[in-house]
Formats: structure tokens, sequence, C-alpha cells
């Protein structure tokens, strides 16, 4: 099978997260890349990187100034006093705040839902490179029937227009609407991680050519994070 990965996966990686209010090793890391990897190389399939796409593609399913968010905002370090090596927030938005901050420290509030998601020196190429695989991998299906996408960092806890979930960019939305736009008919996304894919559903939900089934478990029940 056609694997579509790119190094830049493992350019963000990640040290610390909150759970229930214990810091503990954050648990998406870069080794999780390599450890796909490697299993795809020990199986014999047929490994690729993809080429450049582009923001178009992205553009079709994110808001363009979350996107230019993700983009910029390391860059835009300076304007919070004493940043380490990653940009993160405590404060969100909440539904009241009806007009979108200008600084970096409130854009952080605004497009991340929680602080899984901090923001390093390699993030952005490593979400950008994921998405490119979704793009990549999607055409490969179109073309023989079957690809799959080695996404990291994840994709299907972000929305259209906010990261959360260690998840920035929605690589299986990405890859949907590329299929879509190139059959021109309806398209199905399966998603069976034991997490709802509330980003994926949020994209589509208003749509009827994208269908989205999550299989997942209640965290109330069963204490997932």
């Amino acid at each position: 099978m056609r694997i579509v990965h790119t190094p830049d996966s493992s350019r963000h990686d990640p040290e610390r997260y909150m759970r229930r209010g214990a810091p503990i090793p954050h648990p998406e890391q870069a080794a999780r890349y390599a450890i796909l990897r490697d299993a795809a190389v020990r199986g014999g399939h047929d490994l690729a990187e993809p080429a450049d796409h582009g923001l178009g593609p992205i553009r079709a399913v994110h808001d363009p100034d979350y996107v230019a968010f993700l983009a910029e905002a390391w860059a835009r370090r300076d304007e919070i006093p004493g940043i380490g090596d990653e940009i993160l927030t405590g404060s969100f938005a909440r539904p009241q705040m009806h007009r979108k901050p200008p600084g970096l420290l409130g854009r952080l509030g605004l497009y991340t839902a929680d602080t899984s998601t901090p923001i390093r020196a390699g993030t952005w190429a490593a979400v950008y490179g994921s998405a490119q695989c979704a793009v990549a991998a999607a055409d490969a299906a179109l073309a023989a029937g079957h690809a799959y996408a080695l996404c990291r960092p994840p994709g299907h806890h972000a929305y259209a227009d906010s990261a959360g979930g260690f998840c920035f960019l929605n690589n299986s939305a990405i890859a949907a609407e590329r299929m879509r736009a190139a059959t021109g008919g309806p398209v199905a996304i399966l998603d069976i991680d034991v997490h709802h894919g509330n980003g994926t559903q949020g994209i589509f939900y208003a749509r009827p050519d994208v269908l989205t089934v999550s299989v997942h478990a209640d965290p109330s029940e069963v204490g997932l994070t």
C-alpha cells in the first residue's frame, strides 16, 4: 500500500501536558511518527513523501485567519514576555466575546480550545506537512483505490477555526474535501478513534455532501481525557 509520510511530522514535539490538574509528559510526542513509519517499513509498504499542494486544500475546510495564526504564531512569540520553548495560554475565548483580539495572547485564547496544543518552533512545519500527506493520500486513493496517510500531529479534534485535543489541522476533513472536489460526489468519513471526531463533525455538520460517522467511547464512563 502507498504510505504517505513526511519527516516534518517529528518537528512538533511538545513536552508537558496537564491531565486532571497534574502535569505529565505530553502523550502526543514525535516518537509516534517514528513508530508508525518504522512499522510501515517493516511491513514492506510503499513509502512516499507528499508534494507541496499549498494552502488551497487547507483553506478549503479551515478559516483563513486561523490558518494564518498557526503559520505566524511562532514568529510573533516576542509579543509575550518571558516566552520559553512553546507558546500556550490558560485563557480562552467565551461566546460572550464579540471582537477578535489583535494580539498573540488573545489569538491563542481564540484559536485554541485547551492546553494540549502548544505552538513550538517546528509546529507549523509539522501540521502543514501532515496536511500535505492527507492531500497526497487522497489523490493516491482515488488513483489506486487505497492509500494511507501517516498524519502526525493528528487532526480529528480540530474545527474549522480552532485547535484542540492535540490537533491543529483536520487531516481527515482536508482529505475528504479533496476527494469530494475531485469526484463531484458524496464522501463518507468513518472515524474509529476512541475519542469523538468532534472537529470533523463540526466542519461538515451543515453539509449534505460529506457524511461523518464517529464510533467512540463515552468519556464519562471510561475516564478518557
